[in-house]
């Protein structure tokens, strides 16, 4: 009696080791999770204190976040512009969406003159919903 038949050395194998997919899949994840929390991020900005925290709640799509770094480096929604670029882009999106709300964050010791620039820009083209953005007080 054979124990090996020359037939089953040529059956190739039928199932597929999922094992190093699954790896790859875990990975991912963790690369996924890790990372995700430092893409959101913007500006390093330490706001100045104070404030309530907003009570009407606002459409996210009718808010746009301009951010003012001590260096008069600017951000408009999580994205690096210049002072110019940022003024033209809150422009036509004022045009297109008159109920426009510009959050202005800037950090509690970069010079004034940079977030004055952002508020005279907004003035100067007719966007009057302006909110600063601070660290809300601690209810008491």
């Amino acid at each position: 009696m054979r124990r090996f038949s020359q037939r089953n050395s040529l059956v190739t194998l039928s199932d597929i080791n999922i094992t190093p997919l699954l790896d790859l899949a875990f990975v991912l994840l963790i690369i996924f999770v890790i990372t995700t929390p430092l893409l959101e991020k913007g500006l390093d900005l330490q706001l100045p204190s104070g404030g309530l925290s907003d009570s009407p709640k606002l459409d996210k799509h009718d808010i746009r976040t301009v951010e003012v770094s001590p260096q008069g480096y600017y951000r408009l929604d999580s994205h690096a512009m210049s002072f110019a670029q940022v003024v033209q882009r809150l422009v036509s999106d004022h045009r297109s969406n008159p109920n426009l709300v510009v959050f202005i964050r800037g950090d509690e010791n970069g010079k004034y003159k940079f977030v004055a620039d952002i508020l005279n820009a907004c003035e100067e083209n007719g966007i009057k919903r302006v909110s600063f953005r601070t660290d809300p007080r601690p209810r008491q």
